[in-house]
């Protein structure tokens, strides 16, 4: 359903999502998922060409150890392929992947050399992308946390969001287990519902932008999603004003401005993600 030019729902982005792959799909080796709405996954070709990322960018993450290790995250929904169990299938194969949207991006060649692209993110030329990154959170019981972050850029830490639905709620008692978590945290702000916290992940990144002194960003698409208004739930509980300028949003449509023109063609086609 559409509203003002914009999705109104999450599902609505899926389907559209869908739709899209469906026409560039049969160029490429792929699988489809079952169900309502069906998902593309896709997979190397015997050229080296993987259908859910642009040429260069894939070239880029070939060459870069660390950076192919990410593309084994594995897949949790392979039971809604047919026949699934004949092909490995991982979570940056899949058509309404988030971080496969953001390794398109940010392994694009030079892309972080632009200035356009480093004023918005406000960092320095240059760096280079840590994927899956794991900050150190310490707790009161002397364990430590290892939650993931889906990309680091020096003290940028950055949470993608694409056609995802839910966030993570958790108990109190997972939460009270950091050791900032009332330092940082009017905890009466916090959205909860019976005795769990709601928007779980985006509370460990805050804690984990804390904890390294960093900058917290969430991107997340301008269609179809209530991201942006459970950021700012979060948001409205920090205790500090310095940590809150810190804490920043930006839509994959307002980072697309910045963009070379090839990137963007391909996003607009893929993604139905245009520069706004």
């Amino acid at each position: 359903m559409w509203h003002n030019g914009r999705f109104t729902s999450s599902t609505a982005l899926r389907r559209e999502l869908a739709w899209r792959n469906e026409q560039v799909a049969d160029d490429s080796l792929h699988e489809t998922t079952t169900g309502s709405i069906p998902t593309t996954l896709y997979r190397e070709d015997e050229d080296g060409r993987h259908g859910n990322f642009l040429p260069a960018s894939y070239r880029s993450i070939c060459a870069n150890p660390d950076w192919l290790r990410r593309l084994g995250k594995s897949y949790s929904a392979s039971r809604s392929i047919v026949r699934g169990w004949e092909n490995e299938h991982c979570e940056l194969d899949c058509s309404n992947s988030s971080d496969a949207l953001l390794m398109n991006i940010f392994c694009y060649p030079r892309v972080l050399h632009r200035p356009a692209v480093c004023a918005l993110l406000g960092i320095g030329a240059g760096l280079n992308p840590e994927y899956g990154f794991r900050p150190d959170l310490s707790s009161h019981n002397g364990l430590r946390d290892r939650t993931e972050l889906d990309m680091r850029l020096g003290d940028l830490f950055i949470e993608a969001k694409l056609t995802e639905s839910n966030s993570p709620s958790a108990p109190r008692r997972l939460l009270e287990r950091y050791r900032d978590f009332e330092e940082v945290f009017d905890v009466s702000l916090l959205v909860s519902e019976a005795g769990r916290f709601q928007n779980y992940q985006f509370i460990r990144g805050v804690l984990a932008a804390y904890a390294y002194d960093a900058t917290y960003l969430l991107l997340c698409d301008d269609r179809g999603s209530d991201w942006k208004a459970r950021w700012f739930q979060v948001i409205h509980a920090v205790r500090s004003a310095d940590l809150r300028t810190r804490l920043k949003i930006l839509t994959w449509q307002e980072l697309c401005v910045a963009l070379p023109s090839i990137l963007k063609d391909f996003l607009k086609i893929k993604y139905g993600i245009c520069a706004s």
